[in-house]
């Protein structure tokens, strides 16, 4: 391309549109199949679909182990798998800002790439918008899934008492890493985004355990496992109950959380999933997540009780009890 930044003209529909547009469909390669027209008419078999949509606004824009990019293939393909479906298709909408490198979209665009052949998906329409400078902070993109059912979707009306509740990874560092780029907190080296895809880790385990074993499943993002397990309990009317000292978290993010005064049970994730279990299950479940790559560091960490409670209790280290109440707002500056 003749510019090295992206200008208003590239917004307009003419010659310089689409310029963007090839460069577009250039750098994403064989993962994108469009077609060019008014709408995709894509091949679905089956009587169920699954259908999911995500805006990504992420600062920094790149980062440890990923970029905006990347998080907006992982985001929405993981929303589509935890809900039991297969992912196939995505369709992919930026907003660029006035003066944003052509370079670094390339970079994205290679992310996108990269992340969607990983997950096995293809892309296949699409959108481009220009605003001015100032309008947007550099990018913003829009994601949408689109999976099947080749079983029955997973519901977590289907907890009961006695169900084991297990974490795939680590929790916190996605959070931690992204504020440490930020301010300097000088963590970013040493604790690196979990952002991944995590749909074959759950078809893996879909397949290898009885239909209705893995009561449901759900990505850990933004509010955190406290958000998740809060939801869980006041829907399904009975108490979680979790062990402090089996929750999987870093040395240097647990650092870096106290020294900033918060607790990573509230902290946003890209790559991190938890599930509930039957207890005939639990082992099998742990040993496909640790042969793995995303789910070496699985471990149970609780399970659902008999009590009839909305609330979510953690058994401390000294073996006290606390509630783990949801966060009202942002115990952080928004990072995605």
């Amino acid at each position: 391309m003749k510019n090295d930044k992206i200008v208003l003209d590239h917004g307009t529909g003419a010659k310089l549109s689409h310029e963007l547009i090839s460069l577009i469909v250039e750098t994403l390669g064989d993962v994108y199949i469009g077609k060019m027209e008014d709408s995709a008419v894509l091949p679905i078999t089956g009587d169920r679909i699954a259908v999911t949509t995500d805006s990504f606004v992420v600062t920094p824009v790149f980062f440890g182990n990923g970029d905006i990019g990347k998080i907006s293939v992982c985001g929405t393909v993981n929303d589509i798998a935890v809900s039991g479906a297969k992912p196939l298709y995505l369709t992919l909408a930026m907003i660029l800002e006035t003066g944003f490198p052509i370079a670094d979209l390339v970079k994205i665009l290679t992310s996108i790439r990269n992340a969607s052949k990983e997950a096995n998906i293809k892309i296949v329409a699409g959108d481009t918008k220009v605003v001015n400078e100032g309008e947007i902070d550099k990018i913003c993109i829009n994601t949408t899934g689109v999976g099947i059912f080749e079983r029955e979707p997973l519901n977590m009306n289907k907890i009961e008492s006695g169900d084991k509740l297990i974490l795939s990874g680590y929790i916190g560092n996605h959070s931690i890493h992204l504020l440490s780029v930020r301010v300097g907190l000088g963590y970013e080296k040493r604790i690196m985004s979990d952002c991944a895809p995590l749909n074959g880790l759950i078809e893996e385990l879909l397949n290898a355990v009885p239909a209705g074993s893995i009561k449901t499943i759900r990505d850990v993002t933004r509010g955190g496992l406290s958000s998740v397990l809060n939801e869980f309990s006041g829907h399904i009317g009975k108490s979680i109950v979790i062990e402090e000292e089996k929750l999987p978290i870093m040395p240097e993010t647990a650092m870096a959380s106290d020294m900033l005064g918060i607790n990573p049970i509230h902290l946003a994730n890209e790559g991190c999933i938890c599930l509930f279990v039957k207890p005939e299950v639990e082992e099998k479940v742990l040993e496909i997540m640790k042969k793995h790559k995303y789910g070496q560091k699985a471990v149970t960490i609780g399970s659902v009780s008999n009590e009839k409670s909305t609330d979510v209790v953690m058994i401390k280290v000294d073996g006290s009890s606390k509630i783990v109440e949801e966060l009202i707002g942002m115990e952080l500056p928004r990072l995605c």
